[in-house]
Formats: structure tokens, C-alpha cells, sequence
């Protein structure tokens, strides 16, 4: 090869990097990565934990692999470059972009409100209020895939109501991060959905439908707590904050429901994820305009004044993620270098003598992994996308479907996801109660440690997981052209 042909080679990035050197060997390679986990353990405790604050730790993280390598720095880039353009993150990073923008006109067009209105004209009260929370909670974030709006939304409106019909304030504020859970598992639209099919080279829809079964088992017992458990004592709240819940309840809002419906169903019928939602949005902004949900404006409107200049929906669906769409480019580069300087297989191999020919401890060693890493750092996604080549491994490695693989990685994530006191979501949730005592002046706040034992539906979905890993209970394997197959094939 020329000098010349090198270094377009250099410039276009078409050089392969199969392999690199570092000092400390393994741990070396491991620094980037581990650098990023203990400053998101750090920040978390510290309560300043944020997505951009994490892509910085990843980006420091991934400057001190630089210092640690010991082969030459421009292959150390090029490395790190080959990592960035996996089709894992940029798969990820687009349809996070369009869930964004389907969820902000889902809300645009009054969903919260007309989930509201169902929850008002049925007149429960106490643990009947608490369990229909949960449900429509549990709706709404299945519909927009989000679980951090879901709890905002529900915090905001839900919240009050519920306290003003004698609802338990633990009790509604865990029904709320339960209902967020659920539809952060099993949304075709969630984050955590994306990532732990994408990063197990698995379809969104055959991953929700398989993962169907465990979200379900989970809510179950989790609604009849709620039912059971969730009354708690009159609260003195004048007749103007029933009136304020009231107006804020619209049934025309549900109309929402069709594109959410049309999306669900194209998503489930093995359409493409874009395509599915790309019809939803499509769908959506006629509804709301023709039918008075909105104006135009709310979903894109161009503002000379602002300094973004195009405002709206659509806008805010996709700024609400480019912080974490930067994080997950940043942490699948990280993992490739783990792959290029050996660390992976000396963690595979490691846990491999630990688990022989043992598929039950293959699995316990993967929802373990995964549980740790969501114990550690506050963001879920972020858990997720640091866990996900551990799992893909070990996976791959005694050829675990990768459906069962993207089920593991992501019930474990969602539920522990808003169930530690200094999880995000629930911190998020906190905050936003304490927002709306100047409203409601005789709103009573929860403490994070106090809501942690009751979010019944993380709870159960850990167990439920952990179960399934220790009996193989829905374990399936690949064969030779991806099939689900009952019995383990025999290399194939």
C-alpha cells in the first residue's frame, strides 16, 4: 500500500482495526468504560447526575483509553471511530428521534388529558383510584414510550387528583412509577425497548411480543396491591382543586388512541419500527388539526426570536434526545474497544469457567449484570447500553435466542430503573410533586426512600426475571438461520 493510498485510507476511515494494545492489557482496554461508570455512580450519589453530565464522563472516559494505548494513537481512533458507526447506535439514535416525535404529538393532541377524564368520570376513590393510576399510567407510557414523561404527566395531574379522593400519597406516587415501568418494558416505541433489541441484533416487534407474557404476570398482582393497599386518609383539599381536576380532563384527548392503536399494530404486524412510526405521525397531525386538538403550530411553528427558530412537537421530540443519542454512540465506541483490546473475552472467559455448561448460570451471571450495572448508574438507558455487550456475549456464547437476551437485559432495566431512590425517574417525580405544592398548597410530598418498597411492578418483573433465568422458564435458543428453538442446538 502507497503512502497516498494510506492515508486515504486514514482520511476515509477504511483502514480495519482488528486488534489493540494496551498497558495494563484487559484493564486498560476496560478504562473508557469503567471511567464512565464510576463518574455516573459518583454523580448519582452526589444527586447532579444528567445526561449531558454523562456523555462528558464518556467523553473524558474515552480520552483516557487514548493515554492508556499502546499502539498508535491515530489506530486507537480509528478504533474508536469503526465503534461510533456501528449500526447498534445509529439504529438506536433514529428511532429514538422519531418515538420523540410521536410522543410529543400524542401529548400535543391531549392524551394525558382524555386519560384523565376516564379516571374522573368513574368516581373512584382510595385504592380504586391508586389501581386505575397504575392502568392508565400504564397506557399512556405503553403509548408513548416514554416513562420519564409518563411520570411527569402523571405526577402533574394524576397526583393531585388522586390526593384529593383519598388516595394513599405512597401508595399514587408508586402507582405511577409502576404504571411508567410497564410501559417503558413493553412500548415498541421505549428507549429501552430500542436498545435492548438493537443491541441484540433482534426486531422490535418480535422482542414485544415475546416479552409480552412477563409484563403481564407482574401487573397482575401489581394492580390488586394497588386495589388493596392504595386508600389512605381525606385530605382537606377545597372544592376548586376537584374543580381544577375536572377542567383539566377532556375526553376528545383519547382520540389519540387511534394513531397509538395503528402504530401498535403495524409495529406487531413486522413492519419496520420507523415505518410504524412514521404512520403514526402522520396520522396524528390531521387528527389534531381537523378536530381541534391544536393548532398547527403547536406540532412545527418557525420563531424568529428563539435561538432554535423551528419550535413545536416535532422539534421537541427530537432535542428531548440528542443528549442520550450522543451517550449511546459514545458507550457503544467504548464497548468496541473493550472488544479490540481483549477485555471481552477475558470477561467471557472468566465467567464461562464460572458457568461451564450451566445455561441456568449463564443466565443468572446476565440478569446479575445487568441488575448491578442498573443499581449503579441512575439513567436506565445508560445502564442498558453499558450492559448490553456483557449480555450479547454471554448470549451468543451458548446460543440463548435473542429475544430471551433483549427480554433479560430490558425487564431488569425499566423496573429497577424507577424503583432506587436516586434513579432518575424518581427523583424526577419528587421534584415535580414539590413543583405542584404552589399549586396545591395541602399537597403532601413522598420521599424517595419512602416510595422504594411499593413500586410493585419493578419488583415483580425483577422477580419474575430472575425466576425465569433460575428455573429457564420461556428459554428459548437460536438455530442456525436465527429460529426459536425448545432445545439447545448442537453447533449447528
Amino acid at each position: 500500500m502507497t503512502k497516498d493510498t494510506e492515508d486515504l485510507a486514514r482520511a476515509t476511515g477504511s483502514k480495519d482495526i482488528t486488534k489493540l494494545e494496551f498497558r495494563g492489557g484487559a484493564f486498560g482496554a476496560a478504562v473508557p468504560l469503567l471511567f464512565f461508570v464510576i463518574w455516573a455512580i459518583t454523580t448519582s450519589v452526589l444527586q447532579l447526575s444528567s445526561e449531558i453530565g454523562l456523555v462528558v464522563g464518556a467523553v473524558i472516559g474515552l480520552t483516557l483509553g487514548l493515554l492508556f494505548s499502546k499502539s498508535k494513537w491515530e489506530d486507537y481512533a480509528q478504533g474508536l471511530f469503526d465503534g461510533l458507526a456501528q449500526p447498534i447506535g445509529v439504529i438506536a439514535m433514529v428511532a429514538w428521534f422519531y418515538a420523540g416525535m410521536f410522543a410529543q404529538v400524542l401529548q400535543t393532541g391531549g392524551l394525558v388529558e382524555g386519560l384523565v377524564w376516564i379516571g374522573a368520570i368513574t368516581g373512584l376513590t382510595g385504592g380504586l383510584f391508586v389501581a386505575l393510576t397504575f392502568l392508565l399510567a400504564a397506557v399512556f407510557s405503553t403509548a408513548v414510550g416514554t416513562g420519564y414523561g409518563t411520570t411527569v404527566a402523571f405526577c402533574t395531574l394524576m397526583y393531585p387528583a388522586g390526593i384529593a379522593t383519598e388516595a394513599d400519597p405512597v401508595m399514587l406516587f408508586a402507582a405511577i412509577l409502576a404504571g411508567a415501568v410497564f410501559g417503558d418494558n413493553l412500548a415498541p416505541v421505549s428507549d429501552t425497548t430500542i436498545v435492548s433489541a438493537t443491541t441484540q441484533d433482534a426486531d422490535v416487534p418480535g422482542v414485544v411480543r415475546s416479552r409480552f407474557k412477563y409484563a403481564i404476570i407482574a401487573a397482575i398482582p401489581t394492580t390488586l396491591l394497588f386495589a388493596i393497599f392504595g386508600g389512605g386518609e381525606a385530605v382537606s383539599a377545597d372544592e376548586s382543586a376537584r374543580t381544577a381536576m375536572l377542567d383539566s380532563a377532556d375526553p376528545k384527548g383519547l382520540l389519540m388512541l387511534i394513531p397509538f392503536a395503528l402504530v401498535l399494530i403495524l409495529a406487531l404486524s413486522g413492519h419496520h419500527l420507523i415505518t410504524s412510526l412514521t404512520w403514526g405521525i402522520i396520522v396524528s397531525i390531521p387528527l389534531i388539526v381537523l378536530l381541534n386538538l391544536g393548532a398547527f403550530s403547536d406540532i412545527i411553528r418557525f420563531n424568529p426570536d428563539s435561538d432554535a427558530i423551528v419550535e413545536g412537537a416535532l422539534i421537541n421530540g427530537i432535542t428531548g434526545y440528542i443528549n442520550m443519542a450522543i451517550l449511546i454512540l459514545l458507550i457503544v465506541g467504548a464497548a468496541h474497544l473493550l472488544r479490540l483490546g481483549g477485555t471481552m473475552n477475558v470477561i467471557t472467559n472468566a465467567l464461562v469457567k464460572w458457568i461451564k455448561t450451566s445455561i441456568r448460570k449463564a443466565e443468572f451471571a446476565i440478569w446479575s449484570i445487568v441488575a448491578l450495572l442498573n443499581s449503579a448508574i441512575t439513567i436506565n438507558t445508560a445502564a442498558e447500553i453499558a450492559a448490553a455487550p456483557f449480555v450479547k456475549e454471554l448470549g451468543d456464547k451458548y446460543r440463548i435466542h435473542r429475544y430471551r437476551r433483549a427480554n433479560m437485559l430490558d425487564a431488569v432495566t425499566s423496573a429497577l430503573g424507577y424503583i432506587f431512590p436516586w434513579g432518575a425517574p424518581v427523583l424526577l417525580g419528587w421534584s415535580t410533586i414539590q413543583m405542584m405544592q404552589d399549586t396545591y398548597d395541602w399537597l403532601p410530598v413522598v420521599q424517595p426512600t419512602s416510595v422504594f418498597p411499593f413500586v410493585f411492578q419493578g419488583w415483580f418483573l425483577v422477580i419474575v426475571m430472575l425466576v425465569a433465568a433460575l428455573t429457564g422458564w420461556g428459554l428459548r435458543f437460536e438455530g442456525k438461520n436465527g429460529e426459536e428453538r425448545k432445545e439447545p442446538p448442537n453447533n449447528d
